[in-house]
């Protein structure tokens, strides 16, 4: 015998749900105003006088804006050579992430050798291994080869990665072995499979390592603050810690300064958010 529920109950239980999406949504725009809050505090300190930035009461709009800020904090120390310098390291690096670590991802997701899954899972428990156990010896061998104090140090280091091929090859898992097949029937090799099949429908899981490599790359501080001592060869990162380290007191500069720092990350993540999201949302899934 079926019941057909009164009119009531159905305008209750829409209600109901109304009131719970309003709830979600309240909740949500609570946590980004939270989380949005240091930036905006940046943005309003770093359009301030140094005396202003603390003043109490706290003003988010300041009475003038000092636009000036933003040209003097290029005078203080050379910043725009920090910027190349990351950029160049950050590019190169997020190149050669994407190339070496798609290509060894196909090998361990695609084609069929002994010891396979044996290699990729001793070469994945090197994730777990800290760094600081391996920075000595890598230390070592950069200034025995003569790389010490160059920017090639840092890329020669950061080139490869096995958190690249992890997310790399569980993506490929879910592309359907059927097109590798096929591609090998009309003649391609597993270089041609490699780079007109897998790779062009890896887009998402491309975009996810860019966004990742780059920022951390770009974000670095212990690999430049060893590896390199010439002011000419510095990062961002480190000459913001030279800048603040001058310059103590003149919060105003140093904010505007961590703001230009964080804008080509936010580049970067605005251009490739679409890929992003469809790349952490389908990573992993087979089938």
């Amino acid at each position: 015998m079926s019941t057909i529920a009164s009119p009531k109950r159905e305008s209750h239980v829409t209600a109901a749900k109304v009131v719970l999406t309003i709830l979600k949504y309240a909740l949500l725009l609570l946590f980004t105003a939270i989380a949005l809050v240091p930036f905006i505090w940046m943005l309003s300190s770093s359009l301030k006088t140094s005396t202003d930035v603390f003043s109490i009461p706290m003003k988010w709009i300041p009475d003038t804006f000092h636009w000036e800020n933003y040209t003097q904090i290029w005078q203080k120390v050379p910043l725009l050579t920090y910027f190349e310098n990351t950029t160049y390291v950050a590019i190169i690096v997020t190149i050669m992430q994407i190339l070496t670590s798609s290509f060894a991802a196909y090998a361990f997701a695609k084609m069929q050798f002994k010891g396979r899954d044996f290699l990729f899972m001793c070469y994945i428990g090197t994730i777990a291994v800290p760094w600081q156990v391996y920075m000595v010896p890598q230390f070592i061998m950069m200034r025995s080869i003569g790389l010490y104090d160059t920017i090639w140090s840092l890329v020669v280091l950061q080139s490869f990665s096995a958190f690249g091929v992890f997310l790399m090859r569980q993506f490929y898992l879910g592309i359907p072995g059927e097109l590798s097949e096929a591609a090998r029937i009309d003649g391609l090799n597993e270089y041609g499979i490699w780079a007109r099949i897998i790779l062009p429908l890896a887009k998402p899981a491309i975009a996810t390592l860019a966004i990742f490599t780059f920022v951390n790359t770009w974000n670095d501080y212990m690999g430049p603050m060893i590896y390199l001592t010439s002011d000419l060869n510095k990062t961002i990162q480190v000459g913001l810690r030279r800048f603040i380290q001058a310059f103590s007191a003149d919060y105003n500069l140093i904010m505007a300064a961590s703001l230009c720092s964080l804008i080509p990350v936010s580049i970067v993540f605005l251009c490739l958010q679409k890929y992003f999201i469809e790349g952490i949302a389908t990573t992993g899934l087979k089938g």
